[in-house]
């Protein structure tokens, strides 16, 4: 008889819904904690409305779990460290350190996993930019917080600087230089604590530094996707990985360089759900259970188009009219510009006539 386990997880957006219905699925019992108590989690699990940081409702959280995982990065890990039990969190809080700033992914990364990462520089005020060669040209991240675009700057020209100087000396920052790429990519792995699964590899397309279109498998050479794979598997086994990561990269003719690490399912391997034997989803609750992980296979190849908040309409009509679409929609109550309220998976061999929504036409 399968073990039923409560999974306690730490944010109840469309990640915390995905992964407490891969839960359920299997058999398990799902707490969610959320600041906001009809949050998408909240048609599937239980919810402890608190904010991320309240250590009495970690810690009742924890009390009335066997095991806690979380769905964003933006959590707590001093919280954490107060109220977990020893194994309690299998992923643990310094991989969530390492994800929140910049600066300590960037020292991971080259340092510790050494793979190839683009050249950066960490800055700590307008001082740090003031001999950047503006031949060249860069992003300056805050090093913690943002995402989507959030928090970030490109510098192409002196022009710019006034707007990167004033973020400089805001926060600390990561400097980096652009590098020419073919196609963002990025692999999603997961892990048990002592062996890793791995993903076919995806290429990422963004408008707005928010993710649009995901193509499945990557249009890169076999011997690029293998190595996409390697590197993923590297900085797992590195970690030691429990859970999902997702590995965000650039693709070049001739290498792959990792762009950033993000500890949990990511946006990128929503296709996963219908487009692979095992979704994303599915790996990480085996994952963090410490249970066997299954090799992946792709069925078709496939297309997962992003749904944000002036796409809805067309959305739901475009499935109307491609029957063979799937349709997830979060349950998220306000349909605001540019936020993420759902996602459409297809198969097709030919991703370029899949038509992103905004871009060229809206059903």
């Amino acid at each position: 008889m399968i073990s039923t386990k409560t999974i306690g997880i730490i944010g109840g957006g469309q990640l915390g819904q995905m992964m407490a219905i891969s839960a359920i699925y299997m058999g398990h019992k799902v707490i969610t904690l959320d600041p906001a108590s009809d949050c998408p989690s909240s048609r599937v699990s239980e919810v402890i409305a608190a904010p991320y940081d309240d250590v009495d409702a970690l810690r009742q959280l924890a009390d009335r779990c066997d095991v806690l995982t979380y769905e964003f990065e933006n959590v707590d890990a001093d919280g954490l460290d107060a109220v977990i039990k020893d194994g309690q969190l299998p992923q643990g809080t310094e991989l969530l350190r390492i994800s929140q700033n910049r600066i300590f992914e960037k020292d991971f990364l080259s340092n510790k996993a050494q793979v190839t990462v683009a050249p950066y520089k960490v800055v700590t005020s307008s001082l740090d930019l003031e001999d950047i060669d503006l031949s060249k040209n860069y992003v300056l991240k805050t090093a913690t917080g943002g995402y989507d675009g959030h928090g970030q700057k490109v510098i192409t020209s002196a022009e710019d600087l006034e707007e990167a100087n004033a973020l400089a000396n805001s926060a600390e920052c990561v400097l980096e230089e652009f590098v020419n790429f073919d196609l963002e990519i990025s692999v999603i792995v997961s892990g048990n604590g002592k062996d890793v699964t791995v993903f076919p590899v995806q290429e990422n397309i963004h408008r707005n530094n928010i993710l649009s279109k995901t193509i499945v498998p990557a249009r890169i050479s076999d011997r690029l996707a293998d190595r996409a794979k390697a590197i993923a598997v590297k900085i797992a086994e590195q970690l030691n990985l429990s859970g999902t990561l997702c590995v965000e990269m650039f693709a070049t003719a001739d290498d792959i360089i990792v762009n950033e690490i993000a500890p949990r399912p990511h946006n990128s391997g929503h296709y996963s759900i219908e487009a692979c034997d095992f979704s994303q989803f599915d790996t990480h609750i085996l994952g963090v259970l410490g249970a066997p992980l299954p090799a992946i296979n792709l069925h078709e190849p496939a297309v997962m188009l992003n749904v944000l908040g002036q796409h809805v309409e067309a959305a739901e009509r475009y499935v109307t009219e491609n029957p063979s679409a799937h349709l997830h929609m979060y349950g998220k109550l306000e349909a605001k510009h540019n936020r993420k309220m759902g996602h459409v998976t297809l198969f097709s061999n030919e991703p370029d006539n899949v038509v992103e929504f905004g871009k060229g036409i809206d059903f």
